[in-house]
């Protein structure tokens, strides 16, 4: 159902892979871990106009604030019209809320893709503990290396099965081949990624309005839930996932950092004359000041 969005994903990826192994070599295993960033930026990059236009949107909104106050101080007792007024006030100046859900819907659809065309590099029931997963007839190991998944064909199953990080498996998951490596890389991937989402949440939260009645509940779920969840749920996905998950949040945070800084500069209203002409006039300290004929 989803093969519209599988295939693209897994085509960015394959482009990414096959670069990267003729600069590492075609059976170098490392080469699967600068792809798996490098389409995080690839799909990032194609997905910045939302974000960017998302950020402009909330900036309008800061803007906005005084004559939002300004209604709901005028209809205080009746929040029907006071909600239709700042309706009417957003279209005014082309502010669409929905807009705003676009990069995330966008993210959530490339990381179901992406898990789904990684888990499906095994097909042989062994990851049964994964979430969604959906293998109708498991294969044998021998079939499943010999079988291409979407855009790779067998030789790229064989390599990304046995390619690893800091000698844990990319396809390993802490729960389901639990060893001292593996729960070192995937223990400190978790931890990583736990703690970008967490810094990447609060940055968002502190451009928020804080009038908004869904904010304290969105709130309360990225800032701690969402977090706690890659700790806990971290240890059924596979070392790829979490190494994605480092790289997403790692995108964002610096995607933010450098988009709101340009905003916010872009925001700032230009000096005027008077501004200029005030401090150019005044006299420098303990001079005297001359008077104009």
């Amino acid at each position: 159902m989803l093969d519209v969005v599988y295939y693209p994903v897994s085509a960015v990826l394959w482009l990414w892979h096959t670069a990267f192994a003729a600069l590492l070599g075609p059976g170098s295993g490392l080469a699967w871990v600068p792809a798996v960033v490098f389409l995080v930026a690839t799909l990032r990059a194609a997905m910045y106009p939302l974000f960017l236009k998302q950020v402009r949107t909330q900036a309008v909104v800061r803007r906005l604030q005084p004559q939002i106050e300004a209604l709901r101080k005028r209809y205080p007792d009746d929040r029907q019209r006071q909600a239709a007024e700042i309706q009417k006030l957003h279209r005014q100046h082309g502010v669409r809320v929905l807009a705003g859900c676009l990069p995330m819907l966008g993210q959530g659809l490339v990381f179901l893709a992406l898990f789904h065309v990684l888990r499906s590099f095994d097909r042989t029931g062994t990851a049964s503990h994964l979430p969604f997963q959906a293998t109708p007839t498991p294969m044998t190991p021998e079939q499943n290396a010999q079988t291409p998944n979407y855009a790779f064909d067998a030789a790229d199953v064989q390599s990304f099965l046995q390619a690893k990080l800091f000698g844990a498996p990319l396809s390993a998951t802490l729960a389901g081949q639990p060893s001292v490596t593996i729960a070192a890389v995937a223990g400190t991937l978790m931890v990583l990624a736990a703690l970008a989402t967490h810094v990447t949440a609060r940055a968002s939260i502190a451009r928020q309005d804080p009038a908004a009645t869904q904010v304290p509940m969105l709130n309360t779920l990225t800032l701690w839930v969402f977090p706690a969840g890659v700790l806990i749920g971290g240890a059924v996905l596979p070392v790829v996932i979490l190494l994605y998950w480092v790289s997403n949040n790692a995108w964002t945070l610096a995607q933010q950092h450098f988009t709101y800084r340009w905003i916010d500069a872009e925001s700032q209203p230009a000096p005027t004359a008077s501004d200029t002409s005030g401090t150019t006039s005044a006299p420098r300290p303990g001079a005297k000041p001359r008077r104009r004929r």
